[in-house]
């Protein structure tokens, strides 16, 4: 039996917190037939985002600024260390663990300060430290209460990427082999290793990281990579749910969806998973089980390659906020081939993401969905490089939501477009584009963000997703 337990830097962030996790290693060692485990762990809750906002500071030679962040980090980790650990020596151990990582953490921001240069490769490797930290305090943690652990990072156990600097991409034959061969002779001397998740290394082993909330994506990398019999993915909620619970009172618990509805949810806005992290476990079936380490008695939310029959036709409702809308348009755009892909290139280009598309069979027009973040440059690339000879008009709207409805039971049954729309128009709600992909898994709409909740709320109770148990 091999398991794969993910600890999210929200159930990381004080000593309480790392002993309770260390308790659920600890159970699972002792109760399910002392299986194989590997923790994969992110950094503590916030020093990511620090790390980002040091990164500015960087740029502007702002020296005073690192010493207060080293003294900071410091001194929260040792105060985990502290807390978390009883025995003396390892406790020590592990506070030198901290310090040596944090003395190269230093050395490092000050060479980029003085430079005053943050390149992605650079942030990159700055951003590893996060991680770094807080793996020797789990792993002397485990130490603590009688398990044998190690701890390495991402890179160590053989996870090797593209060069893409800040959202790397897995090269999964050379990780599988690589992963295998360091990983397994671990686990065969009953050591449970702790590994940084979010971490990785591109073929000239410079650090690489794999997206916000990365360590999901390393955990079911390793999964794949030595064919893990379940991977559990603990934070601080109870599981995927029928709807945003600050949107919904009365949002429920998905007890198990399917790999296919997942990703839906995951692609469309649904927190607590990183979104390609379900790509190398869906080839292998291997479940995924979101559960919340601070909430033991909630079974949480078990993903899974084949659904079993459900009654339940929609399973969610999911609103992305934040995004504008962008119609580009002009009859020069009819029956010309490549118009569509110069918009796009030129978007990409400038890095603008394409959430959702609409376009009619006359072919005179496009409408797309953005983040409000990227409207700017969304519009002054288009404006330089089509308006007037691609395209003719331009239009925006901003200040509007998706909603997205999901479940594999939309699939084949007639009138779920009826049911939907027909309870959006009752609750006086215009709805401005449509978009539903052939799968029939999901069917998303945008409106006016002052009426996101409102739909929201509405297709909750229309599909009793209530009741859902």
């Amino acid at each position: 039996m091999r398991i794969i337990m993910k600890f999210g830097g929200s159930v990381l962030d004080s000593p309480q917190r790392i002993k309770k996790i260390v308790e659920i290693v600890k159970s699972f060692r002792i109760n399910k037939n002392t299986p194989e485990i590997i923790c994969v762990i992110s950094a503590m809750y916030g020093v990511t985002d620090k790390i980002i906002a040091l990164s500015d500071s960087l740029v502007k030679s702002d020296k005073r600024a690192i010493k207060k962040f080293i003294d900071e980090m410091t001194l929260v980790h040792i105060e985990l260390v502290e807390g978390a650990i009883t025995n003396p020596k390892l406790r020590q151990q592990a506070k030198n663990a901290v310090l040596e990582v944090m003395s190269e953490f230093q050395a490092v921001l000050e060479g980029l300060v003085l430079i005053a240069e943050v390149t992605p490769r650079s942030l990159d490797h700055i951003l590893s430290f996060g991680e770094r930290l807080m793996a020797p305090i789990v792993s002397y943690s485990l130490k603590d209460q009688d398990l044998n652990s190690d701890y390495f990072t991402g890179k160590q156990i053989g996870i090797v990427t593209d060069s893409n600097f800040g959202e790397a991409s897995p090269l999964m034959d050379t990780t599988k082999f690589r992963v295998n061969a360091r990983l397994v002779p671990i686990l065969q001397k009953n050591i449970i290793p702790v590994v940084t998740g979010y971490i990785a290394a591109d073929q000239h082993d410079h650090v690489t990281t794999l997206g916000r909330s990365g360590s999901d994506y390393t955990a079911t990398i390793i999964a794949f990579c030595i064919n893990a019999d379940v991977v559990y993915l603990w934070s601080d909620v109870d599981g995927l749910m029928t709807a945003d619970p600050s949107i919904v009172n009365g949002a429920q618990v998905l007890s198990e969806i399917s790999y296919n509805e997942a990703a839906e949810m995951v692609l469309f806005g649904a927190k607590y998973i990183h979104p390609r992290a379900l790509e190398p476990v869906m080839d292998s079936n291997i479940p995924i089980i979101i559960r919340n380490a601070l909430n033991l008695i909630n079974p949480g939310t078990t993903i899974t390659p084949v659904l079993k029959v459900s009654t339940n036709i929609v399973k969610s409702i999911i609103s992305i906020r934040n995004t504008a809308l962008i119609d580009v348009g002009g009859g020069g755009m009819v029956g010309a081939p490549g118009t569509a892909a110069s918009i796009f290139q030129t978007l990409a280009k400038n890095k603008v993401n394409i959430m959702m598309i609409s376009q009619g069979p006359s072919e005179s027009s496009i409408s797309m969905i953005l983040k409000q973040d990227d409207l700017g440059k969304a519009i002054t690339s288009l404006e330089l490089k089509l308006l007037g000879r691609v395209i003719k008009h331009l239009n925006v709207l901003e200040n509007v939501s998706i909603v997205t409805v999901v479940g594999s039971g939309m699939r084949g049954i007639k009138g779920i477009a009826g049911r939907i729309f027909t309870s959006i128009a009752k609750n006086d709600i215009n709805v401005i584009m449509i978009a539903q992909g052939s799968s029939e898994l999901n069917l998303a709409f945008v409106v006016n963000d002052d009426d996101c909740e409102k739909a929201v709320r509405t297709l909750h109770h229309e599909f009793g997703l209530d009741k859902v148990q």
